[in-house]
């Protein structure tokens, strides 16, 4: 007996604060769809401030998935997630439901379209080292042992970025260039049939979402989780957390003002959103959408994207 072939999907994706959740929960109340997560920092539990997960309302107007999910310092990598949502849709679809899946994690929705290639698995020890160095060392050290190792997987990290920058150097322990197994996702075939769309908004507008909403954080209780994970983890936090709670701990701690303290993020999220498209562009199958976006004419469209051959 085969296997059923798996059920198409709506894929939503673009940079922070461009409008995806709202859209989403719009287009799936249209289409009688369910909404699928597909966020790296919206899957921690206890942070909805911080990752700015969906609201009450959008809750109640429509289901979500994979949010919440895990708790913060838990890892949670992209083949873990993927297999988590095959499942998830799988469900939906069982329901008579549309899956639509929702989020601007690029390397979640590669594992999702393409599959993961098979790369050394986790290293406790050895990355507990690489940790241990970097706070020695510093950051940068770390990554100019990258760049020593494999070039081309240097360029694409950032020299901060250490959870990228250590599970580099883990594969490449593991007798693997990380280039290489970046590389080898473009070229697998596709899981899914998907209609995969991302919203792109002018750079001014989406860095003034941007701002706005990191301002609102701060004055919507992010610093009450911040202390929260203070009290479990105490410092320095777990290097895993989401952008902005390095920095509200600084602000509690006193080490920098309100001001600087949002100032910072503001500039992180800026600077992920930037990360965000760049890895969207080089995505094989994605239409970019300009706004203003029409719910009902896109609803329209999907419907009979969803119902052709």
């Amino acid at each position: 007996m085969t296997a059923s072939a798996p059920p198409p999907i709506l894929v939503l994706a673009g940079p922070t604060a461009s409008g995806k959740s709202a859209l989403a929960v719009e287009l799936a109340g249209r289409l009688g769809g369910e909404i699928v997560g597909a966020d790296s920092q919206q899957v921690y539990r206890g942070l909805p401030v911080g990752t700015a997960q969906p609201d009450e309302a959008e809750r109640a107007a429509a289901p979500h998935h994979l949010v919440g999910l895990i708790d913060p310092g838990e890892p949670m990598d992209a083949s873990r997630w993927a297999a988590l949502a095959d499942r998830t849709i799988a469900e939906i679809a069982g329901r008579g439901r549309r899956p639509i899946v929702a989020g601007g994690t690029g390397l979640y929705l590669r594992a999702l379209l393409h599959g993961v290639v098979p790369a050394p698995g986790r290293d406790e020890a050895l990355r507990a080292r690489l940790t241990a160095e970097a706070s020695a060392l510093g950051r940068p050290a770390l990554h100019a042992r990258l760049a020593a190792i494999d070039p081309a997987a240097a360029a694409r990290i950032r020299p901060n970025d250490l959870v990228r920058v250590v599970r580099a150097l883990e594969i490449a322990a593991g007798g693997e260039l990380p280039s290489a197994l970046h590389a080898a996702h473009g070229f697998r075939p596709d899981r899914y049939r998907a209609l995969f769309l991302a919203l792109d908004p002018p750079r001014d507008l989406l860095h003034a979402r941007i701002d706005a909403r990191v301002a609102a954080m701060f004055r919507g209780g992010l610093l009450d989780e911040a202390r929260a994970l203070l009290d479990r983890f105490g410092r320095p936090l777990p290097a895993r957390l989401p952008i902005g709670y390095a920095e509200a701990a600084a602000l509690l701690a006193g080490e920098i003002d309100e001001a600087e303290a949002i100032r910072r993020v503001q500039v992180a999220h800026r600077r992920y959103a930037r990360r965000q498209v760049i890895w969207l562009r080089r995505e094989p199958g994605v239409e970019w959408l300009a706004p203003p976006w029409d719910g009902e004419a896109l609803a329209r469209r999907v419907n009979g994207w969803w119902s052709a051959p």
